[in-house]
């Protein structure tokens, strides 16, 4: 199915650089905290704080912060307020770990960006908290790459439709690279663009779905390097 696919995006988080590695981490440490008050055996920790994040989206986005305030919740929650100060200030410090972490790229990624920037309009887009997403753009040194760095509140079929509309392209001259297949393909893939599919070791929850591997405009690769390939038979 040829196609003429004139402007690409790139998610960011766990596409470009390192990221849910990070917050699993600080998951792990949640549970040990937890683990002085609680039979983690029988708290469905996991569960209980998915199931906060998930309710609190809406009011603190995502993000770090949203994480560290949901785990506080839970934490409060599930000790029945017996929690100390101290340990939720540990809490706090595990998000605040977050938010100062250096960033760090995964293999590949400058060059595979520049390969496509070379052929074709390319963009960033990302979502969570805007100042730590902001700075983790400045710190990646990828910012010259891109036409435009778009955060937005959710990657959602309103979201990229809006984006498309600014830069005057048609859904099927659109195509969009990252590691979520919910959140990167799917509504992308319902307003007619292309998807490719870069899969992380980790994935959060939340963001968890299936795309049928033989849907005629979805592709899944390996590595960031392999996607000018990708696009260069499409076209």
């Amino acid at each position: 199915m040829p196609a003429v696919i004139d402007l690409v995006g790139f998610d960011a988080d766990d596409t470009l650089w390192h990221s849910e590695t990070w917050f699993q981490a600080a998951h792990v440490e949640f549970e040990r905290i937890l683990g002085g008050y609680l039979d983690l055996a029988d708290a469905d920790l996991h569960e209980r704080l998915l199931a906060t994040e998930r309710a609190n989206i809406r009011l603190f986005g995502y993000g770090a912060k949203g994480m560290t305030l949901s785990m506080i919740e839970t934490a409060i929650a599930l000790t029945a307020e017996r929690i100390s100060a101290a340990d939720l200030h540990r809490i706090v410090a595990l998000g605040k770990a977050i938010l100062q972490h250096p960033v760090e790229l995964l293999p590949g990624v400058r060059v595979a960006v520049e390969a496509v920037a070379a052929t074709h309009r390319v963009v960033l887009i990302t979502k969570g908290d805007l100042f730590h997403q902001e700075r983790k753009v400045a710190e990646s040194g990828l910012a010259d790459l891109f036409q435009r760095i778009e955060i937005v509140s959710e990657k959602d079929e309103r979201s990229y439709a809006r984006l498309l509309a600014e830069f005057g392209t048609a859904p099927a001259g659109f195509a969009m690279v990252g590691n979520s297949q919910k959140s990167d393909i799917a509504p992308v893939l319902a307003l007619g663009g292309w998807g490719i599919h870069v899969p992380y070791p980790l994935i959060w929850a939340l963001e968890q779905a299936e795309i049928d591997p033989a849907h005629p405009r979805f592709a899944s690769v390996a590595r960031l390097d392999a996607v000018p390939a990708v696009l260069a038979d499409w076209s």
